[in-house]
């Protein structure tokens, strides 16, 4: 098994939780507490723990290596299942909690892979790399919500028994990273001696142009995605099964695109397919705010599914130019923050906006960090031209 294919395996089976926690955590919460406007405390846990645990898993690969901080993330994320499933067995909303904290401290982890696998690889084959680690979400987002199915052959256990299997998808991930990631070359010591500090990173355009691609890309997502249920049901009527038809294809959207994506990037440049993911966002935007029918608001959630694919894996793979071996650490850290914190952000935001702004405005209100981006991406071919012009 190469290193691309054991992260893919790890990354599907680590990455269920995540679907699993969406689908069936609002649930969960309902039941375990009799507050109904804590149920889906869960899920915003999950979300907050991935945004607290980018820096420190960022200062523990700079610190232990990264094959340390992978398998024993996996093997942490293992006793969260256990400890979810014990706590929804004895009926503790607040212990169900801190374990949905915990897998969102584990997808900060996992989300690293992407780094690792383009690492291995030639520059020009960064993007296609990142698509396909991108690909196997759909994977995940069938496993996931599947292990909700065994509390039909396992009654006594109920809801807990899809926890404890997860702790076993947790388990083989860890044995699998064993396998297939080597052990870190550059030490600490040297990684500080030679890399150059965070104002000079930060100086550069074209970091900020990734790291806003993917960033916008994911907030603007969740923000979009989390109220439109809410918009579907609540306020315009739609059922249920509508509004799951909508988010189903809007996931599909999500990940298939990856298939090319990656293949686009290497033939066009990263510049112009995040100019194609900043068109198709504000397309999806003038698409769902023109009209609440439900043909809008499908086509309105397709766009953006194939909107966020190309400004993340583009963003993704354009940050790779930004650092040297002994800096991408930090570089990642910070990354990371501004796109987990992003989507964080836009999760929780996205409910109460919707009800209080309504659907329409809600959109307006997604234009602002667009507008960033665009500004951000002007400054960033200004100068390079400028660059270009001075000989440098």
């Amino acid at each position: 098994m190469t290193l691309l294919q054991g992260l893919m395996v790890a990354q599907a089976l680590a990455l269920s939780a995540a679907p699993l926690m969406m689908f069936a955590g609002g649930v969960i919460g309902a039941r375990l507490h009799n507050n109904p406007s804590l149920a889906t405390l869960p899920v915003a846990a999950m979300i907050i723990g991935t945004a607290l645990a980018v820096l420190p898993a960022a200062a523990i690969a700079a610190r232990f290596g990264r094959r340390v901080l992978f398998i024993n993330a996996m093997l942490f994320g293992s006793v969260a299942s256990l400890a979810a499933a014990l706590a929804i067995y004895k009926e503790t909303f607040w212990g169900f909690v801190a374990s949905a904290v915990c897998f969102g401290g584990v997808a900060a982890v996992v989300q690293q892979f992407r780094f690792v696998a383009m690492a291995s690889v030639t520059a020009d084959k960064h993007a296609v790399v990142a698509a396909r680690l991108l690909l196997v979400g759909i994977v995940s987002a069938f496993l996931g919500p599947e292990l909700v199915t065994l509390a039909a052959w396992f009654p006594r256990l109920d809801m807990s028994a899809a926890f404890i299997a997860l702790a076993l998808f947790f388990t083989l991930a860890a044995a699998v990273l064993a396998m297939v990631v080597p052990r870190q070359l550059v030490t600490t010591e040297s990684a500080r001696a030679t890399g150059r500090s965070l104002s000079e990173l930060l100086s550069q355009p074209t970091l900020w142009l990734a790291t806003l691609s993917a960033s916008c890309g994911f907030s603007v997502m969740s923000y979009i995605m989390t109220a439109t249920p809410i918009s579907m049901t609540l306020v315009d009527g739609y059922a249920l099964a509508d509004a799951k038809w909508v988010i189903q294809s809007h996931i599909a959207a999500m990940f298939l695109p990856s298939l090319i994506s990656g293949y686009l990037i290497q033939g066009l440049g990263h510049v112009r397919m995040i100019v194609a993911g900043l068109v198709s966002m504000l397309l999806c935007i003038a698409v769902a705010w023109w009209d609440r029918s439900l043909l809008h608001y499908w086509l309105g959630l397709l766009l953006l599914g194939f909107a966020w694919n190309l400004l993340f894996v583009a963003g993704t793979s354009l940050l790779t130019q930004c650092y040297r071996p002994e800096e991408a650490t930090r570089v990642q850290g910070f990354n990371d923050l501004l796109v987990f914190g992003g989507q964080a952000l836009g999760a929780m935001a996205s409910g109460a906006v919707v009800l209080l702004l309504g659907w329409q405005g809600l959109l307006l209100s997604a234009l602002p960090p667009l507008m960033i981006l665009a500004a951000v991406l002007v400054w960033q071919q200004v100068s390079i031209k400028r660059a270009s012009a001075a000989g440098l």
